[in-house]
């Protein structure tokens, strides 16, 4: 059993992809080409906002949307503990300062209600994470930005597809950002990622940055870098594009499939209020997670933990100060998380299998 089967999806529209790849290869515009644009405005369109920009990684996408908004040294922005490095790792690379909000044990998702202490007279944006594939909540997280004269980005790397209240995931900030990691909901078969704005001076700002800082060739307005993402890239996931919604679909009744047969014997994810969750990872909590890992191992179950350390925890981050103790919720869920196996092409057969290994392995070590 794959942990992410790739291969299944890439076998339900091999034929979609091959002549998507054949054609990038016949026409040769290997950066920048045609694909790239259409890729924009399908995934523009899906969000319901004015602009996508395609680049070369989630974490790309992350560090352009912070040098459009000129964020550098001196400099805070407020994000949270319990997410992917890439997170806090950009705020480090323009030279500004993460400051870390505790989660909230509901959905791991920021603790709305802890931010507005966070902030101090050099806080530039919000960065907020919607983990494992929901958002938490953004009226509230753009009204305390409004309130204060900040900007509200969204790290959509784990919830594209996701809504809140009808409204899609990285279409509620003024800059949102995605991954196209191949194990991400959406994904390409490499590195990849996007931004999105409804701003038009912030997109020109950032397609201007993903291409050595310039729209047109050897015209350099601003400091930039290479971000551009690859045409055979955006070819591929146009040819897997007519399925993405089944997808979604598929990911929502597994992940609710899950938490009705083992709500009784672990604590599932909870979807908060008018959301919709896209389960970038099922993840449980189980007191003895590592134990329980090794069980499932054994049995042929794969899991993965995300994450097992807080980033206040790594070493790249002590100069900020933080210590163990100072977010209890993000430090919980660091040792108690494991994630299931699921993609949209889990069969009933293997989901089952999942579930009673998990229920087997609850029982023994509960006696």
């Amino acid at each position: 059993m794959d942990f992410i089967d790739l291969k299944a999806q890439y076998r339900k529209f091999e034929p979609a992809i091959n002549e998507r790849i054949h054609r990038v290869l016949e026409h040769g515009r290997f950066i920048m080409g045609p694909e790239v644009e259409e890729l924009e405005t399908v995934l523009a369109d899906f969000v319901g906002c004015r602009h996508s920009i395609t680049v070369a990684s989630g974490t790309d996408s992350l560090e352009i949307a912070l040098r459009a908004l000129e964020i550098g040294p001196g400099d805070e922005v407020i994000t949270v503990p319990f997410t992917w490095i890439s997170t806090a790792e950009v705020i480090l690379q323009v030279g500004a300062k993460p400051v870390f909000v505790d989660i909230d044990p509901l959905d791991f998702n920021i603790a709305v209600d802890q931010i507005e202490a966070a902030i101090t007279p050099r806080t530039k944006a919000f960065l907020p994470v919607s983990l494992f594939g929901q958002m938490p909540d953004y009226d509230a997280i753009n009204a305390m930005a409004e309130k204060h004269g900040l900007t509200v980005i969204e790290d959509a790397a784990q919830s594209f597809g996701a809504t809140r209240h009808g409204r899609r995931s990285c279409g509620v900030t003024a800059i949102a950002s995605t991954s196209f990691y191949p194990a991400k909901p959406l994904g390409c078969y490499g590195e990849g990622g996007a931004l999105f704005t409804n701003d038009d001076d912030l997109a020109l700002k950032m397609r201007a940055i993903r291409t050595h800082g310039g729209i047109r060739r050897h015209f350099h307005d601003l400091v930039g870098m290479n971000g551009r993402f690859d045409t055979l890239q955006a070819a591929i996931m146009l040819g897997k594009w007519p399925g993405f919604a089944d997808e979604v679909t598929a990911r929502g009744r597994l992940g609710a499939h899950y938490s009705e047969k083992l709500h009784d014997v672990c604590e599932t994810p909870q979807i908060r209020e008018g959301n919709t969750h896209v389960y970038a990872q099922y993840t449980l909590r189980a007191s003895h997670r590592d134990a329980l890992g090794e069980t499932l191992k054994a049995r042929g179950i794969p899991t993965a933990v995300y994450y097992p350390k807080c980033l206040h925890e790594q070493p790249v981050f002590s100069h900020l100060g933080y210590q163990y103790g100072d977010f209890p919720a993000a430090e919980a869920a660091s040792r108690e998380v494991i994630s299931l196996p699921l993609n949209p092409y889990l069969t009933p057969a293997e989901q089952e299998f999942v579930i009673s290994g998990v229920r087997e392995a609850l029982a023994a070590r509960n006696g």
